[in-house]
């Protein structure tokens, strides 16, 4: 994957995307690789057009000899847990070009709308070389906060119609974005929308989080927004970037141990005892839950006893 094969590029996300055993030993040399790739958000409701926007952006950068990394996150299959919308299929024009990569991932059920596996193929995106990474999420909520912790910028894509998802979002939507984009914005409502964010961003922001009005099917207002995404990039600070690591290795932890535990449980291992308490004995879940975080704290200060 190093020496440029991406061939092995796509076979280590799919060893992230099943959670592969040496998942771990493998981020751990990837990360050493990382070359600090631009991670730029791109998330809004189904239907804002954030595919479409994504595809323009990506012709903008490729016309600057950069190399573009694309992970789309799509729906989960209930059935296996795949992508299901093909976002690749939409980004066809790029489909023949070296310096572009397009890898879909299931969001598996992931409330905010990022996989599991997303910050991972990232990191594996960053160790290859590309350099300006586009994350484009399911949908927009209070959970979509978790773009934050994989992104350096994000991008809040919105519609003329989306009066009433504002309505339900305000201080998530301003903590989320670093720039709003009214796409559509020949359509009927696109300034009564922007007026509307412009005012959002004053109340709840202490920043002024700019505003603009794009048509991305027709190229409308993108090179203006990646001129505006140039200038963020210059001013993220060093406590963004301190924040990140922190929330990368919550993030590392918190999931390996789930993982661990659950494999614990489900095999009747170290938690037996607790196991069949739920199962045969119907124990409040709650108490059990409880009687695991006292049995890591106990290791964790030292005491093996059960």
């Amino acid at each position: 994957m190093l020496d440029g094969d991406k061939r092995a590029l796509s076979r280590l996300m799919t060893y992230v995307d099943n959670r592969h055993e040496d998942l771990i030993s493998i981020m751990s040399d990837v990360v050493d690789h990382a070359k600090g790739a631009w991670r730029i958000g791109v998330t809004g409701p189904p239907g804002s057009g954030k595919s479409t926007l994504v595809d323009k952006l990506i012709g903008i950068y490729r016309s600057e000899g950069l190399k573009v990394g694309v992970v789309a996150i799509d729906p989960s299959s209930p059935f296996t847990g795949g992508a299901v919308l093909g976002d690749r299929i939409r980004m066809m024009d790029h489909g023949g070009d070296d310096g572009v990569f397009i890898r879909s991932l299931g969001s598996r059920g992931s409330h905010g709308g990022l996989s599991r596996a997303t910050r991972d193929v990232v990191l594996l995106m960053d160790a290859f070389g590309f350099d300006v990474i586009l994350i484009e999420t399911v949908g927009v909520g209070q959970t979509e906060l978790d773009i934050m912790a994989v992104a350096d910028t994000t991008v809040v894509v919105l519609v003329p119609e989306s009066g009433d998802t504002i309505q339900t979002m305000k201080a998530g939507l301003m903590e989320i974005a670093d720039v709003f984009v009214v796409n559509k914005a020949d359509r009927e409502g696109a300034d009564r929308i922007y007026a509307e964010l412009a005012s959002l961003s004053q109340l709840f922001s202490h920043v002024q989080i700019p505003v603009f009005k794009t048509e991305a099917i027709h190229k409308k207002g993108i090179e203006e927004l990646v001129l505006e995404l140039k200038k963020l990039k210059t001013k993220k600070s060093s406590k963004h970037f301190k924040n990140l690591l922190v929330e990368e290795t919550l993030d590392v932890f918190l999931s390996e141990l789930a993982t661990h535990v659950t494999q614990e449980l489900s095999t009747k291992g170290k938690f037996k005892k607790q196991y069949t308490a739920l199962t045969a004995k119907h124990k409040n879940p709650y108490r059990c839950a409880h009687d695991l975080i006292k049995f890591f704290l106990r290791r964790l200060h030292g005491k093996t006893n059960h």
